[in-house]
Order: C-alpha cells, then structure tokens, then sequence
C-alpha cells in the first residue's frame, strides 16, 4: 500500500481509524474525512483531514480536498438503530437509509472520477451488516438500509469493472467500537454478546481493519469484486451448539 492514495470517510474512531492506523503504518497517503477530528486521529501520520458531514451535500464539502488521483475509498458511517418494529418511525428508517446508503452514493460520486484515474485500478469497500442475512429481531431499519448497501455493491461492481475499480463489502457481526457501547455497557452484556458468536468474542476494530486493507490491496485481492465478506466470528454462518 506504499504510497497509495486512500480516502477514508469516517476515520475518526472505531473502524475507520483502525483503518488508518493500518494503512499509515503500510506507507499509504491517508485522507481522512469525517465530522470529527478526534485526538487519536490526530496523533496519526495521516496526509490531511477534512470535515465532512454526510447528511449535507457531499460534492460540496469534497471539493478540492481530493488528491486528483484515489487508488481507494473505504466509507465507513454507520448507524445501530435497534428497536421493535412498530416503535420505529419512518423518520428512523429515513435517517438510517441516508447516512448507510446516500451518504455512501454520494460519495462514490463526487470520488469517481479520481478513482477512474488510479494507475492499477481503485478499490471500494463499504460496510454492511450480518444482520442482512441473518435475520435478527429489532434489526428491520438497518437491515433494510444495509441490504441496500449490499445491493449497490454488487451493482457498482458490475458496472465499474471496465473501469478497473472493484467494489466489494464487509458485513461483521457485533465490534467493539464507540457506536456499539450500548450494547456492550455493562460485564453481563459483553459476556452474552461473547457467546452469541461461535468463536467465543465479539469482533475488534483490528479485525475489520485487517479484512479492509485487504480488500484495497490489489495485490492480496486484485481479482475479488462484488463481494460481500462476512467478517462475524462465524455467526452468519455456523450455529453455535
């Protein structure tokens, strides 16, 4: 990753800083746009960082931030709005949908043209949510916007492969980031959580960072596109007995 251009939305904390924390230590030049600038940010050999509030409009806030050249772009807002269905609003379903799936559009947008002009061809990832193909009681809302998310990968992977830019994306289970601390505020909790997963722990922000630069190397997986990873301690995928 020695000397790639990555732009990372949302880097201030959890997983996108993870990322760039990864990404620093490989030698890439690491832009950084989020709401915040937060202080472990702040201590890292980043190229530049930049506010940038998805709910506005993105081209806006983006323009002349951008190097003219993006070997990859990982967006990483996210929500956890958990609630039984018919406590949830459409203004809920509304807010999750703009900050998972038109935040991410927008984005992908206002970065196209930078990415079309990556020398070995760019790289997306996005994030979606075990949930999706899971099945999860209290998960309706941001099931519903990642799937979306899911379906906009396959659909720009296809369409942006003659441009050499592969999108693919990762669906973890529960990690153990600022957004999850509700549900992991109490010893009780984290432990139940723990057990839910087959392999005995919830996810760290490490463990999507490593399955994230992965996917923006082209030369781990420079013929891997329209993925969805599932990165979620085998809970997507075997039972716990």
């Amino acid at each position: 990753m020695n000397q790639k251009n990555i732009l990372i939305v949302g880097g201030s904390s959890g997983i996108g800083l993870a990322v760039a924390e990864t990404l620093t230590q490989q030698g890439a030049n690491v832009y950084v746009a989020s709401r915040n600038y937060s202080a472990p940010l702040q201590t890292l050999p980043i190229k530049a960082h930049f506010f940038l509030d998805v709910l506005q409009p993105v081209a806006e806030q983006l323009n002349g931030n951008l190097p003219a050249q993006l070997d990859g772009l990982v967006y990483c807002p996210g929500t956890i709005n958990l609630k039984p269905f018919h406590r949830l609003s459409q203004q809920d379903f509304l807010n999750d949908l703009q900050i998972n799936v038109l935040g991410a559009v927008q984005v992908i947008q206002a970065c196209l043209p930078n990415l079309k002009k990556s020398a070995e061809g760019a790289s997306i990832v996005l994030f979606s949510t075990v949930a999706v193909k899971l099945g999860m009681n209290f998960h309706s809302s941001i099931a519903l916007s990642k799937g979306a998310v899911e379906g906009l990968t396959k659909s720009l992977a296809a369409e942006f492969a003659m441009s050499k830019i592969r999108v693919n994306a990762i669906a973890p289970s529960l990690t153990d980031t600022p957004l999850a601390n509700a549900l992991l505020s109490t010893p009780e909790k984290r432990e139940a959580s723990d057990k839910r997963h087959p392999i005995g722990r919830i996810g760290t922000s490490n463990d999507l960072a490593s399955a994230t630069v992965f996917l923006l190397n082209n030369q781990h997986s420079g013929w891997l596109t329209g993925q969805v990873l599932g990165i979620d301690g085998g809970m997507g995928s075997i039972k716990n007995v």
